[in-house]
């Protein structure tokens, strides 16, 4: 079998991947794939293409994947519920690790928990929404 093949078969397997997971890693073995066919037609010494395609990929991926990774990184858009995380809020039903409560945050009412016990009054921070609950930790608690 004629080496360029070889390399053309790894090149259409390898986008391939690229193509089904879109993390960026496999791409930069195409491109070093490609130099590695282009020299096959140069050489037939398989150690000295397979050693471009290897050294290559791998300069290639340390060098330029945390930029491309900065550049194609889309800004995660806050909704309004996200707005709330990190607010105080005030509990207006008492909180138990096991039973539920209710704060008020933003002059809304939600349904929220806790991994403490938290009385009526008490100033809290949202930490996180899961559903339509808001986790919750007294304020001043680190």
């Amino acid at each position: 079998m004629e080496q360029w093949f070889v390399w053309l078969a790894l090149i259409i397997i390898l986008v391939f991947i690229e193509c089904t997971t879109v993390n960026l890693t496999t791409i930069w073995f195409v491109a070093s794939g490609i130099i590695a066919l282009i020299i096959s037609f140069f050489t037939d010494n398989y150690l000295i293409q397979f050693a471009v395609f290897v050294i290559l990929g791998i300069i290639l991926l340390i060098t330029t994947r945390p930029i491309l990774l900065k550049l194609l990184k889309t800004k995660k858009e806050r909704t309004n519920l996200d707005r709330v995380i990190g607010m105080e809020a005030v509990v207006t039903e008492p909180i138990s690790k096991n039973n539920p409560g209710e704060v008020r945050v933003d002059g809304k009412r939600w349904t929220a928990f806790a991994d403490t016990s938290i009385k009526e009054g008490e100033v809290v921070k949202v930490l996180e929404i899961s559903g339509v609950k808001l986790k919750v930790e007294k304020e001043g608690k680190n």
